[in-house]
């Protein structure tokens, strides 16, 4: 009877003894599954010292600059043993023992570690040496800022021509400025593109009768008047006007009334030269303009005194004019008297020369040679 139990009992830790050796061998390759990636994600930060292009999850990490490929020789420096291998390795002990019961369990383990990442070898170098590029957006930065302003030849407009641009006939206006007002302080005027009209147009409509090369050119030159006229009017009418205000108006005013533009210009012109003259006495210019006036209006007497005083103040253009005088009121010898002594102060002037040769074949008008050639533009 005591025998027959001790056989039982020997049959029953048997049967037991491969359990325990299957279960022994599951423990040992859990821990090993356990601890394969913690020494993997230690060797990965020992290894690697700097920031590397693929993270310690496989992700690719995309670099900021446009147009930029990320390099394909950055791979990780410890790649993960797939635990499919640490189990093969560790339940080939067990098989010979239980196979029924070995393959179940080793299923049953390798379904587990889904979760962990287990990326073959080959699917991550492909993914790594692969360029990929994060995109072709451009943006727009302006060009150069040069001396002329923006260079368009720096390729931002690559599908438009670049301008060709020619100049020619390039002139220069000096810059102008005089005081609106008498008085200090006073608010200043740009007159720079009055004066250089004034300039211009001068020897063609200051004396009467006025003498232009074409039709164009005097028909040009009336609009301009017109147009300056109304706008240096107001600074003229006020009671301070500066004396360069009132004598500019009075040019403009003198030349208007020359073209046959309306009595107006000839009422302004006089009040303004007037004005200018009580605030400039000794303007040798002042008196020349209002002795001008007066003489080729008919007043000869009257603008004598004012030309005689112009000739004082060393104006030459005011001896010519007195010459004029002489030959509207049937002087014609006192004319080419005052001519002739004014070629000798200058004998380089060949408008006197060709003033002298009008009188001496009997003309009345010395200011009737020929006209310079201007190019007066239309007003815009």
């Amino acid at each position: 009877m005591k025998a027959a139990n001790q056989s039982t009992l020997s049959t029953r830790l048997s049967t037991k003894s491969p359990k325990l050796v299957t279960l022994t061998a599951l423990a040992t390759a859990c821990a090993m599954l356990l601890s394969a990636p913690v020494n993997a994600a230690e060797a990965d930060t020992t290894a690697t010292s700097v920031p590397s292009a693929i993270d310690s999850s496989k992700r690719v990490i995309r670099l900021a600059r446009p147009n930029t490929a990320i390099s394909s020789t950055a791979q990780p420096s410890t790649q993960v043993t797939p635990p499919n291998l640490q189990l093969g390795a560790a339940t080939s002990n067990t098989q010979q023992n239980s196979p029924q019961q070995s393959a179940p369990q080793q299923s049953n383990v390798q379904q587990n570690p889904a979760p962990m990442r287990s990326t073959p070898p080959q699917m991550t170098a492909s993914a790594v040496a692969t360029p990929e590029l994060t995109g072709t957006t451009r943006v727009y930065e302006p060009g150069p800022l040069t001396a002329t302003g923006i260079d368009l030849r720096s390729g931002q407009l690559a599908s438009i021509p670049t301008p060709q641009v020619q100049l020619s006939d390039v002139s220069f206006v000096p810059t102008v400025f005089i005081p609106q007002q008498t008085g200090l302080g006073t608010d200043k005027l740009d007159v720079s593109l009055l004066d250089d009209f004034i300039k211009d147009v001068s020897p063609n409509a200051r004396h009467y009768p006025p003498n232009f090369p074409n039709r164009s050119q005097r028909h040009y030159t009336r609009e301009k008047i017109k147009v300056l006229a109304e706008w240096i009017e107001p600074y003229a009418k006020s009671p301070n006007a500066s004396y360069d205000v009132l004598l500019r108006a009075a040019k403009l005013n003198g030349m208007g009334r020359n073209l046959d533009l309306g009595s107006d210009y000839t009422v302004r012109g006089g009040q303004y030269v007037d004005r200018a003259i009580k605030l400039q006495p000794d303007s040798g210019e002042a008196n020349f303009l209002y002795g001008l006036m007066l003489s080729e209006g008919g007043g000869f007497k009257e603008g004598q005194k004012y030309l005689d005083r112009a000739v004082a103040l060393g104006y030459t253009e005011a001896e010519q004019s007195l010459a004029q005088s002489d030959l509207l009121t049937d002087r014609r010898d006192n004319a080419l008297e005052r001519l002739r002594r004014l070629e000798q102060k200058d004998p380089n002037n060949a408008v006197i020369r060709q003033q002298i040769k009008l009188v001496e074949e009997g003309k009345f008008y010395i200011w009737d040679i020929p006209a310079p050639n201007i190019n007066v533009r239309p007003s815009a």
